[in-house]
Order: structure tokens, then C-alpha cells, then sequence
């Protein structure tokens, strides 16, 4: 074990054991930034499993169990659900005790929770920007949150010093961490990840429809435009429902955008335009470039990605 003195909370339940929650397991123990690190799954194979590989030290049957006495408790599940977990384990966390989220919408996310939470509870919603098409316990590793972004969406009463602890954990776990407001959180997240997944799903099922239609060869010669595509397009199609039913407004919003600018290059297609393709293109180029040199990304062959993906022993998210 390497990294801080003393752990920055001495328990940790996470409601949840997929990709992220295994992940942040990971990282805490590697780091030392958790006394113990119980959890909670509702597969019993899950939960099983989670013990098995070491993802946590102790696993309930139930979340109300989990999160007895843990001084951070992290919901790492579907959006959707988020509302009846925090329900159930409401008259169960301890005094003091730090409640966060995972999940890829916050406005919606609040809602739910929030009217749950006891007084003596710091509600401090988040949201990580990192993932990988896989899910599952064996999915989870360590590095998952070097170098991303993790927003929180504190609410206007949170406690000062509840925040800095939890932003505390996540430097600790490798993550760059910022705070805006849940509303504006939804929409940046519509633009650079909830419209680009519904468009990704959207072209592969094209694609799909179109190979057995005319029998071609669409997925056998797929190039790396349509790999990658396949790629976010296997995500996880229950937390994938769960998003754009609850960011419904700025997904529409930004699907709308994204259908003017569609049509402005069909036109140009259509109308033989080279110079309007050109200066389009050049300018979404430039946006890539800014993107790698941000260090969100990288610029080596296939994107890195046969380096950062773990191996299929591991798969998941």
C-alpha cells in the first residue's frame, strides 16, 4: 500500500460494484484513502464476485446493511434507481457520514435523493468523467481516474468542509475535480457525452440494418470510425436508458443542434460545396487537437486505447 498517511475516511460503503465503484476500490486501497471498504450489489453473483477478486472487504445483502457506520457512502448505480436506494438507507447512515453519486446526470439524480437524506448527512452529488465499455467487478482498475475530470454539483447549504474531504479522496484517486451547477453539468454532458452515445447506438443500428438487408460485409470490413462507434455503443444499455430519460430536455435541446448542423452538411454534400466542407472540417479538427492537448486523450494509434482498455479477464463498465 502506497500514498497518504492515514486514509481520508475510515469507511467506505459503495452501493453498486460495477466498473466505477470497483475502480474507485482499487485506487482507494492502492493509496491507502479508505480504513475498510464494504459494499453492496444487488446480483448476488455480483456481490460474490466482488468479494472473491477483492474489490471490497465485506459485502451485504442488502444496502441498508452496507452502509451502517461508513463515513462515505457512494451510489454507483442506474440513475433510475438511485431514488429507492437512497430510501432504503436513509434512516441508516451515520451522523456525519458523506453521501455521494456517480452517476451521469445531476439534476435528476438530486431530485431523487435529496428529499432522503437526513439532516446530519452531507449530500454532495458527483460525477466522474471516465469509463470504459465494459461492466462488472473484474472490470475495475486502479488508473481508471488519472487525469479525469470528476465534477461535483454541491448543493447551496453543503457543508465546507465535508467537500474539500471528498475532494480530497478523489485527488487522491488520481481525478482532476471541479464543481458547477447540476442544471449546467446536464447540458455540457449532453454535448460531449449523452448525444454522442444516443448517436453512436443510432449508427450502428443503421449499420446492423443495413448488412442484413443486403447481406454485406459492414461488420466484417468495418474501418476504425464504425469500431470506435461499436465501442460506446456497448456501454451499458440499462444505465444508458436511465440517462437520456432523465436528461430528456438537454439531450433533446442538443439532438436538435446537432440535426441543423446535419442538414448544413448534407447541403453542402449535395450541393458540391468543397470550400464549406473544408473550413467545417477544419475547424472540428482543431477541437481534437485541443482535446489531446488537454491531456483527456492521446494522439498514438487507435487513440491509446489498446493500452488503457484492461484485458478481457477484467472486462467491463
Amino acid at each position: 500500500m502506497t500514498g497518504a498517511a492515514a486514509p481520508v475516511y475510515a469507511r467506505v460503503a459503495l452501493i453498486g460494484l460495477g466498473l466505477i465503484a470497483a475502480s474507485m476500490a482499487h485506487a482507494m486501497r492502492d493509496k491507502g484513502l479508505a480504513g475498510s471498504i464494504v459494499g453492496h450489489a444487488r446480483s448476488a453473483e455480483t456481490r460474490a464476485t466482488a468479494l472473491e477478486i477483492g474489490v471490497v472487504d465485506a459485502v451485504f445483502d442488502t444496502a441498508a446493511e452496507a452502509v451502517r457506520d461508513a463515513d462515505l457512502v457512494v451510489l454507483a448505480v442506474p440513475v433510475g434507481a438511485m431514488g429507492a436506494i437512497a430510501a432504503e438507507i436513509a434512516p441508516h447512515l451515520a451522523p456525519g457520514a458523506t453521501l455521494t453519486d456517480v452517476g451521469s446526470v445531476k439534476q435528476a439524480v438530486i431530485e431523487a435523493v435529496a428529499p432522503h437524506v437526513p439532516a446530519h448527512v452531507h449530500f454532495i452529488p458527483g460525477h466522474p468523467l471516465a469509463g470504459t465499455e465494459h461492466s462488472g467487478p473484474r472490470a475495475g482498475f486502479a488508473t481508471l481516474f488519472v487525469n479525469r475530470w470528476w465534477l461535483l454539483t454541491p448543493l447551496p447549504e453543503a457543508n465546507a468542509q465535508a467537500v474539500a474531504r471528498l475532494e480530497d479522496l478523489l485527488r487522491g484517486l488520481g481525478a482532476n475535480v471541479d464543481s458547477m451547477e447540476p442544471a449546467h453539468h446536464d447540458l455540457v454532458l449532453a454535448v460531449t457525452s449523452h448525444t454522442p452515445h444516443l448517436i453512436a447506438y443510432t449508427m450502428v443500428g443503421v449499420a446492423d440494418h443495413l448488412r442484413r438487408v443486403t447481406e454485406s460485409e459492414i461488420v466484417k470490413y468495418s474501418a476504425a470510425g464504425f469500431r470506435d462507434f461499436t465501442r460506446i455503443a456497448a456501454s451499458d444499455p440499462t444505465m444508458w436508458r436511465d440517462v437520456f430519460l432523465t436528461n430528456r430536455e438537454a439531450t433533446l435541446d442538443i439532438l436538435g443542434r446537432f440535426t441543423e448542423e446535419l442538414f448544413v452538411l448534407q447541403r453542402a454534400i449535395r450541393m458540391g460545396d468543397g470550400q464549406l466542407l473544408h473550413d467545417y472540417f477544419t475547424r472540428t479538427r482543431a477541437i481534437r487537437r485541443g482535446i489531446i492537448e488537454a491531456g483527456q486523450d492521446t494522439a498514438a494509434p487507435d487513440f491509446g486505447r489498446g493500452a488503457a482498455v484492461p484485458p478481457p479477464a477484467e472486462a467491463d463498465s
